[in-house]
């Protein structure tokens, strides 16, 4: 027999962020009695817990808590592997090849007592930003077209449909105006300040807290839908049934508080401001490994608070992707129009740092993260020896005596 629920909850763009399990495991394990549990994508990434755990205990809390899991840009391979995979929807994801789907495109549920369709999108920008090698045998469709297509082929079968999608608070709009078939849009990916609920027509579209902080929720009112937003309660005890996963974590945690060195002057005690911090980096780099050029991508790190020590868990919070160092050839259309580079990888990335700046014309290679070498020009030629944690390290903190190592 089919399982009823009274409402269709959503996170979003967690990003690894498991410091806040003790707020969210006991509550989403509360509400999944009732609740259809989804995520709207990048529940990878973003932390040292995933760096140090590898995806393990992000992919025990999907398995054990969620229902349904829309793919995001962040961990895509993760949502290929047995259990996520069977979990996971999408209706504009297919192989390169023979444009079959890559997975699931809806699934239908009952949400009192209506025959409620559940599908995902991935924004056709969101999917560019996955590292080249992992998309290399995948594209994405149209998103509206997608929907639509879905919607003719089965909406004699439902009544109401949902959408998660990991596109944008700002492409969500579009796509309900687009698709005013669909009741409910849950957003992600876009990690704005507005998290509704928006009225688009009779569509809404709603998002929950990125990074743990919060949730979207749904449920049927009269002949249409009702959303809100909530905040994760206080943190209360996980559930006996969790308490091998919570420990877990909390071992994790401990080997996150490590601590690496002082920080300098002017990090510390605030939160981190990326940008300069990039701009000193290029600057070191330009000059100690003699690179014609660096360019770096402000979302490259992540805005962290300090305090007066760096931890394992501070620097793999500020650099959480494990970007390497690579020298990347440049085409004559680049070497002869920096400018254009640039404003090409800044539409695609965001800001940018240059050391120098503006970039010389005609320069032939840049020393810039393998991500944006492999994504946007092409391959890397080879490797720098250094990565880009390692250098942001050196910036931002000061090792530790060997007194203070001692007794770490």
């Amino acid at each position: 027999m089919s399982r009823t629920y009274g409402q269709i909850v959503a996170t979003t763009d967690l990003h690894s962020a498991l410091d806040q399990a003790h707020r969210l495991l006991p509550h989403l394990h509360d509400l999944k009695e009732t609740s259809l549990i989804v995520d709207c994508g990048d529940f990878f990434e973003g932390t040292g817990y995933y760096r140090l755990g590898k995806g393990t205990i992000e992919r025990e809390i999907l398995t054990t808590l969620y229902d349904v899991l829309a793919p995001g840009n962040h961990g895509w391979p993760h949502y290929f592997e047995p259990g996520l995979r069977a979990m996971t929807i999408c209706s504009n994801a297919v192989d390169a090849t023979t444009g079959q789907p890559l997975f699931n495109r809806l699934r239908v549920v009952d949400v009192h007592g209506r025959r409620v369709a559940v599908t995902a999108v991935i924004g056709v920008s969101a999917f560019r930003t996955i590292p080249a090698d992992q998309r290399a045998k995948h594209r994405v469709t149209d998103p509206v077209t997608a929907l639509r297509e879905l919607m003719l082929e089965h909406h004699h079968h439902v009544d109401s449909w949902i959408v998660l999608s990991h596109s944008g608070f700002d492409e969500d709009l579009k796509l309900a105006a687009a698709c005013p078939f669909v009741d409910v849009v849950f957003a992600g990916h876009c990690h704005s300040a507005t998290y509704g609920p928006v009225h688009v027509g009779d569509t809404l579209v709603v998002k929950g807290r990125e990074l743990a902080a919060g949730y979207a929720a749904a449920e049927p009112v009269g002949s249409g839908w009702a959303a809100r937003t909530a905040l994760f309660p206080a943190p209360t005890p996980v559930p006996d049934y969790l308490a091998t996963l919570d420990e877990e974590i909390t071992a994790t945690c401990r080997m996150l508080a490590t601590r690496l060195g002082t920080v300098n002057e002017p990090y510390r005690d605030t939160v981190l401001d990326r940008h300069r911090l990039l701009k000193d980096v290029a600057s070191r780099l330009h000059t100690g490994l003699g690179a014609d050029a660096v360019i770096l991508n402000d979302t490259a790190l992540r805005p962290t608070r300090l305090g007066d020590v760096l931890t394992i868990g501070d620097l793999l919070a500020i650099e959480p992707f494990d970007n390497q160092l690579v020298h990347a050839f440049l085409p004559d259309r680049h070497a002869q129009n920096p400018d254009g580079l640039l404003s090409h990888l800044t539409e695609q990335t965001g800001p940018l740092v240059t050391s120098p700046s503006p970039l010389p014309q005609g320069i032939r290679s840049v020393l810039t993260t393998d991500y944006l070498a492999d994504t946007y020009l092409g391959g890397r030629t080879h490797q720098a020896g250094l990565r880009l944690g390692e250098a942001v390290r050196r910036i931002i903190a000061t090792p530790l005596s060997e007194k203070e190592e001692g007794v770490r």
